[in-house]
């Protein structure tokens, strides 16, 4: 059964308020064209360097805003709502960096906590230290839908092929990665691993991406992207400010993908042995 997928980009900024008012006029401007899953980027509650201040206004999923419009907008919709994550206070002064799945009518479908944590140094001069912050969550999910088998991933997430692999293999025929990608990893990397992960999964990928120069300083590269199992990008958004972007997702194509590449068939279990090189005298044997 084929429907209409949206990906909605955002420039999210440090009140939540703000930001869930900008998620709703969005989300509804999907669901105008017709979109009956709609997905926001990570975070879309809040992008906020400074962790004192984010901590002031973080609040537990159930008095969450984002959590709270999400539901609203979802049973008023009719539609499947995606909260891509936001910040959700935790027990013991934890967060978690935590996506919502919402049925149409209003009801949690499914949670999931981003599980690899964004810990890098850039050549830019960027230092980002997730984990200082955040829980990592540690399971990952594939919901049956009417329409499809959907797998959940966020952000950085993308990088670890071993985990959409395993979702692949449990069926998911759509995989979601809303993010909040830097420019610079993502001018080098964003589409390819996208596309990659479309491509060597045989599945359709929705990623709804923040954009553009945020209140806190960061700057997020955008290209909110919807990608078929042959890697072609269906539907695309320009590098800053907030969009729509909406596609036909047709779940038989996936199907028909591994019907012509069998890759999730045809692996097979080996081991890894680490030999020597060069040795004096000659080489290993």
């Amino acid at each position: 059964m084929s429907f209409k997928a949206a990906a909605v980009q955002m420039c999210s900024g440090v009140d939540p308020a703000r930001n869930a008012a900008a998620m709703a006029r969005l989300v509804r401007e999907a669901a105008a064209q017709g979109a009956t899953y709609v997905q926001t980027p990570e975070m879309t509650g809040m992008l906020q360097r400074d962790r004192n201040a984010a901590r002031a206004v973080l609040a537990d999923e159930t008095h969450d805003i984002i959590v709270k419009t999400g539901s609203e907008l979802a049973r008023e919709l009719g539609i499947y709502m995606h909260v891509g994550s936001t910040a959700i206070a935790l027990a013991h002064g934890k967060i978690a960096n935590r996506g919502f799945l919402f049925g149409p009518d209003g009801r949690i479908l499914n949670r999931y906590d981003k599980i690899h944590m964004f810990d890098v140094d850039l050549d830019n001069g960027e230092s980002w230290r997730e984990s200082a912050a955040y829980t990592a969550g540690s399971e990952a999910r594939v919901l049956s839908l009417p329409f499809a088998e959907m797998g959940f991933a966020i952000c950085y997430d993308v990088r670890f092929p071993a985990l959409f692999r395993a979702q692949a293999v449990a069926g998911a025929e759509v995989m979601t990665v809303p993010a909040a990608f830097t420019k610079q990893t993502g001018e080098a990397h964003w589409e390819i691993l996208l596309r990659a992960r479309a491509i060597e999964n045989g599945v359709f990928v929705v990623a709804a991406a923040q954009a553009g120069r945020h209140e806190d300083g960061r700057e997020t590269f955008g290209h909110s992207m919807i990608i078929d199992p042959w890697g072609t990008v269906l539907a695309s958004a320009g590098a800053t400010g907030e969009a729509v972007i909406v596609a036909e997702i047709d779940p038989s194509a996936v199907k028909a993908a591994h019907d012509k590449i069998p890759n999730l068939r045809n692996g097979r279990e080996f081991s890894v042995e680490k030999i020597a090189g060069a040795v004096a005298g000659g080489v290993a044997a």
